[in-house]
């Protein structure tokens, strides 16, 4: 009976990092540059996910061409910032575009993450050839500059979200590589390890349970900044018109198609970057604020 209870309960470690984990975030409230930060992210979660309700017009309705901010439309709804030269509300395009970019780039984020931490462990826990070759790897591939390493890699297999997410992952992966190795080789000598190594626990057992708990604090911090660039990666990608194809709203594809009129009409670009920099703000305010944490910690 005893055994049986113990099956079923989590192991003491895994209840040890999760508490751990949730008294990081309790303490986030004592942090004002991460609360503005969460702050930050949660509203335009908050907007992405209640985009139907919220967004005043459809974001492909071609209504009123080049209305200014503040302009009404007739039934009573207004351009509170405006269309663009097709007559697309541009506040409707930027609540719709936050989807995009709250989907493809935490998405993008976490797929760089699975294969950078699997390369990560693999090299820093077993050494010898293998780790010389997943880092030769990785210092190829980051020898290439990042933006025409995406720029490449979308050329190649044509703009759409899902290729987004391949190319991100291609670029990114190596640096989230070579972050994880280094924290497994300081980890890897440590008495839990070799306890869990003397109860014959598997490799990946000891890599992915007692390792990696211990090496989330500097990965959590990495993964806030990382979505900033990812962000910064999306509307860059749609600027050049590599991202979503149109009529998809885009804050990045928002902004290069309104850029011949930007001087006349600077609203049109001017509203979506300011939600590309909110949002890239918050995930590095987080961050941050989750730095300071983990130094109190």
């Amino acid at each position: 009976m005893i055994e049986l209870v113990k099956s079923i309960l989590p192991a003491p470690s895994k209840v040890s990092a999760l508490v751990r984990a949730l008294r990081s975030f309790a303490l986030l409230r004592e942090s004002g540059v991460g609360m503005v930060g969460a702050g930050l992210v949660l509203f335009w979660v908050i907007v992405a996910l209640f985009a139907p309700v919220i967004a005043p017009f459809e974001p492909n309705a071609q209504l009123l061409p080049m209305a200014k901010p503040g302009t009404a439309f007739p039934g009573g709804a207004t351009f509170w910032l405006g269309a663009d030269q097709l007559g697309r509300d541009i506040l409707s395009r930027i609540i719709w575009g936050s989807r995009t970019v709250l989907f493809f780039a935490p998405l993008a984020t976490l797929c760089a993450y699975t294969v950078g931490i699997i390369m990560g462990l693999a090299a820093g826990y077993y050494r010898g050839k293998l780790d010389e070759f997943l880092s030769f790897v990785a210092n190829a591939i980051l020898s290439f500059p990042v933006l025409v390493l995406y720029v490449l890699v979308i050329s190649t297999i044509g703009p759409s979200g899902i290729n987004i997410v391949i190319a991100i992952t291609f670029a990114s992966a190596p640096g989230i590589m070579r972050i994880v190795r280094g924290l497994v080789l300081d980890l890897r000598n440590r008495d839990y390890v070799a306890a869990a190594q003397t109860r014959g626990e598997s490799s990946w057992y000891i890599m992915l349970v007692e390792i990696l708990p211990n090496a989330r604090g500097p990965l959590i911090v990495d993964a806030c900044l990382r979505l900033g660039y990812v962000v910064i990666t999306i509307g860059v990608l749609g600027f050049l018109g590599l991202g979503l194809p149109p009529p998809d709203p885009d804050w990045g594809g928002m902004v290069n198609f309104a850029r011949p009129l930007a001087i006349v009409f600077p609203h049109m670009t001017v509203f979506p970057c300011i939600a590309i920099s909110s949002l890239i703000l918050g995930f590095n305010l987080l961050a941050d604020g989750l730095r300071e944490i983990s130094l109190r910690d």
